[in-house]
């Protein structure tokens, strides 16, 4: 062993003994803090929220889901073709405020059952009522994401009248992402036909190009591109079922989401970024805020759809400050 290597061990041996004393110092810290509720308590009792699972809805359809933590529910939504582990930043964040985090996979997507039916709107918001009354899920605040933001409104319209607290949509399709003689400003049919075409003849090389431009705003001058994130989205949108993100298509773009959004009666976050590529905000959130009876509108420049992931800190912070509101 030449001197120079038995230096640069020495240096790793003591780097490696600095980071486990930080470590132990750390770790029990914030075990402490995730244990402390902050929030108004709702939901199971507390203790019984104990990691994740499997929960077989009635045509037999398992749902796989996360549940952590105690205080009150916060129940998050995906958006497509991406699964639960989307909302990793937002999970930790929460949970470590004092809250009780949820997350599911849609049917057909991450972890859950590579369904061939059901895979529209009327069914995942269908599924997501029988996860709630099977966790007795009460006083909750539902936050969803693109697609997710869909499903929200259709769950919350539909099936959460004395179970929801509060709503969020983010980068949300409603109220209708589909150009119709109605919906003049919004995206022409076959833009998704062709989205249609890339995941039926090579979803594979697809599921890299999307996150690598425009859903992250990586295709714009000066971004700063994460190779780790664009895998990380490749990783979940390729664990789920091509027959079912197929027809998640349609379900995103082609449910008119108008009537969901009047009937919502709870406070109701939207947030947008100005630059959101996949989503354009003049076709979503700003035609959505006409719509809401209790709505707010918060707009980010220059922010693109995943910005959940991107701007995750800020994010997170105007979160909290709503559901603490």
């Amino acid at each position: 062993m030449t001197d120079e290597t038995s230096g640069t061990t020495r240096r790793g041996l003591i780097t490696t003994g600095a980071m486990a004393a930080t470590l132990a110092v750390a770790l029990p810290a914030l075990a402490a803090q995730s244990t402390q509720t902050t929030a108004p308590t709702g939901g199971r009792s507390a203790g019984s929220a104990n990691g994740s699972g499997l929960f077989t809805v009635k045509d037999g359809t398992q749902i796989f889901y996360k549940d952590w933590g105690h205080g009150q529910p916060l129940v998050f939504h995906h958006g497509w073709p991406l699964s639960s582990d989307d909302w990793d930043a937002q999970m930790l964040f929460f949970l470590n405020k004092g809250f009780r985090v949820i997350a599911h996979d849609r049917r057909g997507h991450g972890r859950s059952s590579q369904t061939a039916v059901g895979n529209e709107m009327n069914t995942y918001a269908a599924d997501v009522a029988e996860l709630m009354a099977h966790l007795n899920i009460r006083n909750a605040v539902h936050i969803g994401h693109s697609t997710g933001g869909g499903e929200v409104a259709r769950y919350v319209a539909r099936h959460g009248r004395g179970r929801v607290a509060k709503a969020v949509l983010i980068g949300a399709v409603p109220p209708l992402m589909v150009r119709t003689a109605n919906n003049p400003g919004s995206i022409a049919l076959d833009v998704l036909d062709g989205l249609r075409k890339a995941v039926a003849e090579n979803r594979t090389q697809f599921y890299r190009d999307f996150p690598s431009g425009p859903f992250y705003g990586f295709n714009r001058p000066g971004a700063k591109v994460s190779e780790a994130i664009i895998e990380n989205w490749w990783r979940q949108g390729m664990s789920g079922g091509v027959k079912a993100q197929y027809d998640c298509i349609r379900a995103f773009s082609e449910t008119d989401f108008t009537d969901d959004l009047k009937t919502i009666d709870v406070p109701t976050l939207v947030l947008h970024g100005e630059d959101d590529q996949i989503v354009p905000i003049a076709n979503s959130a700003q035609l959505s805020i006409k719509l809401l009876r209790h709505g707010t509108l918060k707009t980010y420049p220059g922010l693109p759809h995943g910005m959940c992931t991107t701007h995750g800190e800020q994010i997170n912070a105007d979160l909290l400050a709503f559901i603490n509101a």
